[in-house]
């Protein structure tokens, strides 16, 4: 099991250079290590200081670097869809289809890569992953693609069992599905050709929810921009269940000039986080503050001075769980800095809660306890939104 670290922040804040530093970092600690870009090759070589393509390369002791091509993951991918076809169709169409005949539609390169990271981990090679991609709403997407794949598998079955058209076509599935296919699609058992999707789905879920295994770190610099941009990937993380474990004030990609500046709103920077960490209608002196490491300005581009002032990416983040659900007290607290009630909207169309915030939803899969069961109230608290059954 590798641990999959990750940097957002908005564009120019120096995430790719926080990464590479991370996976030295790791490396110099005798980890196994795995830096994969979404980058040009001919970029991530300037800052390697060595060529990488999309085949892992080492470049240091204990550290490979690879480019995630979507093109190619896309072939590799094409030829794993062929084979499961030809496992659950008894005569496969897709094989007449060949994989370097296929574009890259939009979207398809986040669930290309988080599917080469999951076998890359899955590989037993590394013991930690650093994913240097887009850093932005899109990585954050990608991470949620376990939880929002597996709801639309989940709610689109039960939908389609419970309408009249799967009732009035449950009886033929059998014949059908046994002359169509090597499975047997009767209601019973109709998530079998899925079961193996699910089982992929289920440990992505695991994974993002378990800060041991998958964590983030926010990237700014002192420009208001970036700390707004920062603020709110940190509130969308939540939306994904993704842990943040700290902040990461990067100063050595400004001008000596501006180094200074940057030097005096540090302060800011800090009251900035303790704020949204602990004021939304109360503050408590008790809430423990989001991490804040600074990495210092240099004048000579140097990765030592950036590794030393990192955190000690090897730990666990001590940050507070995104998502808790207590079915004593009848209640599901959710962790969301970064925004206001009036920026949150919270639905229960079904036997889910569904809650909106920003640009991210959120399908929560409430226990048996509580499923069903009308909402009777929500409030703010301590940065945390608490809805009560």
């Amino acid at each position: 099991m590798a641990l999959i670290l990750t940097f957002l922040g908005k564009g120019g804040t120096g995430k790719t250079t926080i990464a590479i530093a991370a996976a030295k970092q790791l490396a110099a600690q005798g980890k196994r290590v795995l830096l994969a870009f979404t980058e040009p090759a001919s970029a991530t070589a300037l800052l390697l200081g060595t060529p990488i393509g999309s085949t892992c390369t080492e470049v240091a002791a204990n550290l490979e670097a690879v480019v995630l091509h979507s093109t190619e993951l896309l072939e590799k991918s094409w030829e794993e869809v062929k084979k499961l076809e030809a496992q659950y169709v008894r005569t496969p169409f897709f094989k007449s289809v060949y994989g370097q005949e296929l574009g890259i539609l939009p979207g398809m390169d986040s669930a290309l890569a988080l599917n080469a990271i999951r076998e890359y981990e899955q590989s037993g090679k590394y013991d930690a992953i650093v994913y240097d991609g887009a850093g932005d709403r899109e990585s954050l997407r990608m991470l949620g693609i376990p939880e929002i794949a597996s709801w639309y598998i989940r709610r689109f079955r039960q939908v389609f069992i419970d309408s009249d058209l799967g009732k009035n076509l449950s009886p033929f599935l059998g014949p059908i599905s046994s002359a169509v296919l090597n499975v047997d699609l009767t209601q019973d058992n109709f998530s079998g050709p899925t079961k193996q999707v699910n089982n992929i789905l289920d440990d992505g879920k695991e994974a993002i929810a378990n800060p041991q295994r998958v964590a983030a770190y926010l990237v700014t610099t002192g420009d208001p921009v970036a700390i707004a941009t920062a603020r709110y990937l940190w509130g969308s993380a939540q939306q994904v269940g993704l842990t943040v474990g700290g902040v990461i004030l990067n100063k050595s990609v400004m001008p000596d000039t501006e180094a200074a500046e940057a030097a005096a709103s540090l302060q800011d920077l800090y009251q900035f986080f303790d704020r949204e960490l602990t004021a939304t209608d109360t503050t408590s002196e008790e809430f423990v503050n989001l991490p804040v490491s600074i990495v210092p300005y240099s004048a000579v581009h140097a990765w030592e001075p950036i590794m030393a002032a990192l955190p000690n990416l090897a730990q666990t983040p001590q940050s507070p769980a995104p998502l808790t659900i207590n079915i004593n007290e009848r209640k599901v607290t959710l962790f969301l800095p970064g925004f206001d009630k009036k920026q949150v909207k919270l639905t229960q169309y079904g036997p889910e809660l569904t809650i909106e915030a920003g640009d991210q939803r959120r399908n929560i899969l409430l226990p048996p306890q509580l499923s069903g069961k009308p909402v009777t109230g929500a409030k703010f608290q301590e940065g945390y939104l608490i809805v009560s059954f």
